[in-house]
């Protein structure tokens, strides 16, 4: 065996621990897999990993024949080996329990509905006429939209079912969804125990306000319902115990919900969704809503996509449920078409996945909608048609990555700090943001942050006396349980009223809180912040600052189109068309055997096993 202490590949220190020659480029590959983001090794395409291997590693035989015999290698999820192999996949064993335990829950919840559904369609049509009321006539449509009532569709699966999955891209409702199909249930049964919540506070936030702003036609009862909500983060629903991975809420004492709601599913985790569905009864009703288009999670897992892309087709349903929700929709035009139907599927999630594709927000024929969806479809003739100089008021592409530009876009940032009340003040540094796709380098996160600090600095709007300076914008990077705050809050240090710097965040409720700043040891200047970190927040405006290099692996359609659907109102790129064309070329693809296991499910049930 190797020294391992001389090696400073961290992937050859895991491979060198294991004895069995045959294992080490097996388990180097692994190692390497689980830390971009997958959650097992493809056996299947093993040979397309040998140049990822160092010389001194060979693997000589594609498939999962020259593990069968190893000891260290299990073949199912009961034996405490530390690999299992299952479906030509390999897993580290807590990977593939994660995994396992998340379909698992997802097929209770499956038969657990299956006895609720008579009388939940019977509940439905008593409330005909709300539902017509929440989704009435005569909606506007510009050139182009899907005319069909998504939401609509949406909004009756989530009441039927005990699982649902709802996605969509910025702006196409899907808050404004969960809205109505709350307004159905709290209608049905007014004593409902609703959660909400979402991996990061600010995107907590975001709903709360979004549900609570809603102007949806209810009673005012119901209405007093939605102010009641409290959305929190996903780590303060379960209970997070200190300095442990496990929490208060979990399979031996679940959450006592009647229907949880999590939004931005995108962003969570193998483990943390594992966790999740844990702590949920499988009698609840669990609607996970999100946009499959968007970055994965950064730790292992892309599990929201899987389940998305599980089926060949999105909005399918079978003939018997496309009349139910017909039946509620009294205009031909917005009814769901006949081509949605088809004879009943076997696969699980056969009408658990609604698709909404109508954006409220941006039309999908110009500015920031048809640029990102150029971008998550790569059409590269429409993506260079916004490379012309004025091509569009929305998108502007600057090529040359123009100083001038970048300052005159900082420069907003005086509106928050200028404003003296700090609740405000947090609310309009959200106006506009600076993303970034990596961390080093000219066009990083940390020389981006120093640019901006000089510039502001130098022109008299902050004085930079410590690391922590009056109105400096900050990002926390780990959880602070005991002050109730999380991984990707951000926050301003302000003074408080006694002339102490305080770190200053709006919680989900929209109250301050204040922190001392000594307590938050790992927290980041956020005049600038990663494309990652800005999931699950929305801004006025975004500049998006790309590297000069196109071979940077990050750079992916989803990260140009994650950090392009940030922007409400007007996206600025510095990046040239090289470098751009090259992210919509590059797509995440992250291993997984879930798509795999429900299709065996449904060839299962196909052929009586």
């Amino acid at each position: 065996m190797r020294n391992i202490t001389t090696l400073n590949d961290v992937h050859q220190q895991f491979a060198e621990y294991f004895e069995v020659p045959v294992l080490k480029p097996y388990a180097y590959l692994l190692s390497k897999k689980l830390s971009e983001g997958h959650i097992c090794l493809d056996l299947d395409a093993i040979s397309e990993e040998q140049e990822n291997l160092p010389g001194f590693y060979q693997i000589t035989e594609n498939g999962p024949a020259p593990l069968t015999a190893i000891p260290l290698v299990g073949k199912n999820g009961n034996d405490t080996q530390p690999f299992v192999l299952f479906q030509n996949r390999l897993y580290l064993q807590r990977y593939y329990r994660y995994e396992t335990s998340f379909l698992q829950h997802i097929n209770d919840f499956l038969a657990a509905e299956k006895a609720l559904l008579p009388g939940r369609t019977a509940l439905l049509e008593q409330q005909q006429e709300l539902i017509r009321q929440l989704f009435p006539a005569g909606n506007s449509l510009r050139d182009g939209d899907d005319p069909a009532d998504w939401q609509l569709a949406a909004a009756i699966t989530g009441v039927l079912n005990n699982f649902t999955i709802i996605t969509g891209g910025p702006g196409t409702g899907k808050t404004t969804t969960v809205a109505k199909l709350l307004a159905i249930l709290y209608a049905t049964d007014p004593a409902l125990k609703v959660a909400l919540a979402a991996p990061t506070g600010k995107a907590a936030a975001r709903m709360a306000e979004s549900l609570r702003n809603t102007t949806i036609p209810v009673d005012p009862a119901i209405a007093e319902k939605f102010q009641e909500l409290s959305p929190s983060t996903i780590h303060r629903l379960l209970k997070s115990i200190k300095n442990s991975p496990y929490f208060r809420y979990n399979k031996k004492n679940p959450l006592t919900y009647d229907v949880v709601i999590i939004d931005e599913c995108s962003m969570i985790d193998v483990a943390l969704f594992a966790k999740l569905l844990d702590a949920i009864h499988p009698q609840t009703r669990l609607i996970l809503l999100g946009d499959k288009d968007q970055l994965a999670s950064v730790e292992a897992g892309s599990l929201f996509g899987d389940l998305c892309q599980a089926q060949e087709k999105l909005n399918m349903f079978s003939e018997e449920r496309l009349q139910l929700i017909n039946r509620f929709i009294s205009d031909d035009n917005r009814k769901i078409p006949a081509a949605q139907a088809q004879t009943k599927s076997r696969h699980p999630l056969f009408e658990h996945l609604v698709e909404l594709r109508r954006s409220h927000r941006f039309t999908g024929h110009t500015g920031i909608g048809k640029f990102s969806k150029a971008l998550i479809r790569n059409d590269q003739p429409a993506i260079y048609s916004f490379f012309a100089a004025g091509a569009d008021e929305q998108v502007v592409i600057d090529q040359s990555c123009d100083v001038a530009l970048f300052h005159k876009f900082i420069t907003g940032y005086e509106s928050f700090i200028n404003e003296p009340d700090t609740r405000a003040a947090l609310r309009k540094l959200n106006d506009q943001r600076v993303l970034v796709a990596v961390r080093e380098g000219a066009q990083g996160l940390y020389a981006i942050n120093r640019d901006i600090e000089k510039y502001l600095h130098d022109h008299g709007k902050i004085r930079i006396t410590a690391d922590f300076y009056e109105n400096r914008p900050i990002i926390l990077t780990r959880n602070y349980y005991e002050h109730g705050l999380f991984n990707g809050d951000t926050g301003i240090i302000r003074q408080d009223e006694n002339g102490v710097l305080m770190a200053w965040f709006e919680d989900s409720n929209g109250e301050l809180k204040g922190v001392l700043p000594g307590y938050l040891t790992l927290a980041e200047t956020a005049f600038a912040m990663t494309i990652h970190k800005s999931q699950g927040s929305e801004f006025g405006q975004v500049l998006v600052v790309l590297p000069d290099a196109a071979d940077v692996p990050i750079l992916t359609r989803e990260l140009l189109y994650t950090a392009v659907s940030r922007a409400r109102n007007k996206v600025y790129v510095q990046g040239t068309a090289e470098v751009i064309l090259a992210a919509a070329e590059r797509f995440v693809a992250r291993a997984s055997g879930i798509a795999a296991r429900f299709l065996a499910q449904a060839a299962d049930v196909k052929t009586g096993n």
